[in-house]
Parts: structure tokens; C-alpha cells; sequence
């Protein structure tokens, strides 16, 4: 079982030491960081954020058991007037801890924030389409594809390519329901 807190300045260590590689950089946060991470970067990062009035929550994943932070997620782009958010910079940054379902938890307890505390209608995310573990995660969070961005991220001499995908606030009641 996992918990989200709030991601701040002593967590800077733990996430700089997950993100290894300029292309898992891309990976995990688009074009929002450069590589490497740095102290400086992450401070913009969160400033202003995980307040009431701010339109971006950040999180630290902890595992209840050990108490120890085994990932990172963010809610963005929180459109207060249409009621619409985009989950991003999902990582289970612990080795030990990835193809156990704790991505699934992590999408589950964001959802939980989006659509029971805030009262969201709609939450979005992008994932590249050869992340076919996340892409299944995401699904099975109750997800849905909507559409295919060709060629959306140049990184090195390759284009990446990145699914759109949506949850209403409906499903996710439904899909509650049935758990």
C-alpha cells in the first residue's frame, strides 16, 4: 500500500538519484527538465505549487510499510473553470519496487485527489507509445485512448510518438463502484 505526500525541497535527492539517463529524462518529464536534474530546476519545479489556489499538485510516493519514498507524480494543469487536470511525471523511481502494481496505486490515489477532492470532471495524461507497461497501468486505471500524436518528441535522432489518454469523472465512480 502506498500513500501521496507532499514532494518538497528535501526530496530533491531521492528523485535527482532515479532520473539516470537524458533519454529517461524525456521519458518521465517530457521537455519540463533538462538532464541532469538540479537542485535549481527542482526549485522552480515547486514553487507555487500543492496549495489551494495553485494549479499544481506534486507528490512523493511512500510506502506505507517501510515509511520509505519509492516514486513521484504530479497533477497539473488544473483548469478550475472546466474542471480538468493532467497527471504527468509518473515514476516508480525504486527498481524493487516496479511490476508490483504500484503505478496502478499511484494513478488510483492521484485520481482520488483529482476527482473526490478537488471535484474535477476530466483528467488527462500523455505516454509514449512504446511504454506499453505504462500504457497498460494506465488502462487498467481506467483510462481510455484517445488519439495518437505522431512523432511528438525528437530525442537524439528518433521522433517518439505519444498516446492521449482521459478518465471522466463518471468512470472513475464506476469503475469505484466496482472494486
Amino acid at each position: 500500500m502506498i500513500k501521496l505526500e507532499y514532494f518538497n525541497q528535501d526530496d530533491f535527492h531521492q528523485l535527482k538519484s532515479w532520473v539516470t539517463s537524458p533519454e529517461f529524462n524525456v521519458q518521465w518529464s517530457g521537455d519540463y527538465f533538462q538532464f541532469p536534474l538540479e537542485d535549481e530546476q527542482l526549485s522552480k519545479y515547486i514553487k507555487g505549487v500543492n496549495t489551494p489556489e495553485s494549479n499544481t499538485y506534486i507528490f512523493k510516493v511512500i510506502d506505507i510499510e517501510s515509511g520509505t519514498s519509492i516514486g513521484h507524480i504530479a497533477l497539473s494543469k488544473i483548469d478550475r473553470k472546466h474542471l480538468s487536470a493532467r497527471v504527468g511525471k509518473v515514476l516508480v523511481g525504486d527498481p524493487s519496487y516496479r511490476g508490483k502494481g504500484i503505478g496502478e496505486q499511484m494513478i488510483r490515489e492521484v485520481l482520488h485527489f483529482a476527482f473526490d477532492q478537488l471535484q474535477l470532471h476530466r483528467v488527462c495524461l500523455g505516454v509514449f507509445d512504446f511504454n506499453e507497461g505504462a500504457i497498460a497501468c494506465y488502462e487498467k486505471a481506467g483510462f481510455q485512448k484517445e488519439g495518437l500524436l505522431r512523432d511528438y518528441r525528437k530525442v537524439g535522432q528518433e521522433y517518439w510518438s505519444i498516446w492521449e489518454m482521459s478518465i471522466l469523472e463518471d468512470e472513475w465512480r464506476s469503475q469505484k463502484a466496482e472494486i
